[in-house]
């Protein structure tokens, strides 16, 4: 497929992660992103360029992608809690920008362009297996924009324009631009702060995918061929458990890990996302199981803390995309 590989919000949680690990296993990569969480986490590599730049500028992002044989999308205002924001922001951005960014990729003759839904366009659902035919019925903007983006890809796709589409579950685990606003993400730092874990219902269920994992995912999705991948899509998770469970998860690790136990506190939310995701189609078609468990998860994120790498893990807003950018004030 080529191992030139155009990032959007390359410079985000995922990206500090998947970008070292591509460049790693020898791609060049060229991230574009808005750079608002900083990209200092980055090592310089001679492989590695970084763009500022916004993908609502199509003639920008157009030109910055030409040369590259696979385009990424992983830009966008993230996070179901991102619509506390300026509502407008948000459509542009997960939305309005989507289909030029689509046509800027063909047009420059890209071979494949990878986006990265969200499987929260499942909303709630009571069935146990959650399949890629699932009727999409998103609760709020974010889910929705995530799943409205996805049939635009695979009308401009066509034999020299492949699309490919994969839903990936919530994710968890350490990474250098870290974000404290996913749940087992949430309920460590939680607990390791607060020596206790508030829990924000917790009957809810939610599928959960560890960030190493989602780095194995994207490279299978790059090197995959052709007739495995094309305008296909692709549920991708591990663990199906309940939010109450993932926090008795955390509190099993930590008794294990330092004999101290943490009490668990329930209280409202209304937050009722619920779903049940099945992810055997992609181990059917290609091949992919993850194998990185949340407990895994938990103990990195552990291990950062105990080194001192995250500090103000409730004040500093480079934790959480929000709050981060409200005191930006992005427009």
């Amino acid at each position: 497929m080529g191992n030139k590989i155009f990032i959007t919000g390359g410079a985000g949680y995922i990206g500090s992660m998947l970008v070292p690990f591509l460049l790693d296993k020898g791609f060049h990569v060229k991230v574009y992103d808005t750079l608002f969480f900083g990209s200092d986490f980055f090592k310089k590599h001679e492989k590695l360029i970084i763009v500022k730049g916004d993908i609502r500028d199509a003639k920008k992002l157009k030109e910055e992608c030409k040369g590259y044989d696979v385009f990424l999308h992983l830009a966008c205002i993230s996070n179901d809690a991102s619509y506390v924001l300026d509502e407008n922001l948000s459509k542009t951005i997960n939305f309005d920008a989507f289909e030029p960014m689509v046509k800027a990729a063909k047009e420059v003759h890209i071979k494949r362009f990878i986006y990265a839904s969200t499987s929260s366009v499942y909303g709630i659902s009571n069935k146990k297996d959650v399949k890629e035919d699932h009727p999409l019925v998103p609760l709020t903007l974010y889910n929705k924009f995530k799943g409205l983006c996805e049939p635009i890809l695979l009308e401009n796709t066509n034999n020299n324009f492949e699309g490919v589409i994969f839903r990936p579950a919530t994710v968890c685990g350490y990474a250098p631009r870290l974000r404290l606003d996913l749940s087992v993400n949430i309920l460590t730092n939680h607990a390791y702060n607060k020596n206790k874990i508030t829990v924000f219902g917790g009957d809810q269920l939610r599928p959960n995918l560890n960030i190493k994992d989602y780095c194995l995912a994207v490279e299978m999705l790059i090197n995959s061929a052709t007739d495995k991948i094309k305008n296909q899509t692709f549920n991708i998770g591990y663990e199906n458990m309940s939010i109450l469970d993932i926090a008795k998860l955390v509190q099993k690790v930590f008794l294990n890990r330092y004999s101290k136990n943490i009490d668990i506190i329930r209280t409202d939310t209304d937050d009722n996302r619920s779903y049940h995701i099945n992810s055997d189609k992609v181990k059917e078609f290609l091949g992919f199981s993850p194998k990185y468990t949340i407990t895994e998860a938990i103990e990195s994120i552990l291990s950062a803390f105990e080194k001192n790498y995250i500090k103000d893990s409730f004040e500093n807003d480079l934790y959480f995309n929000v709050k981060r950018m409200q005191n930006l004030n992005v427009k």
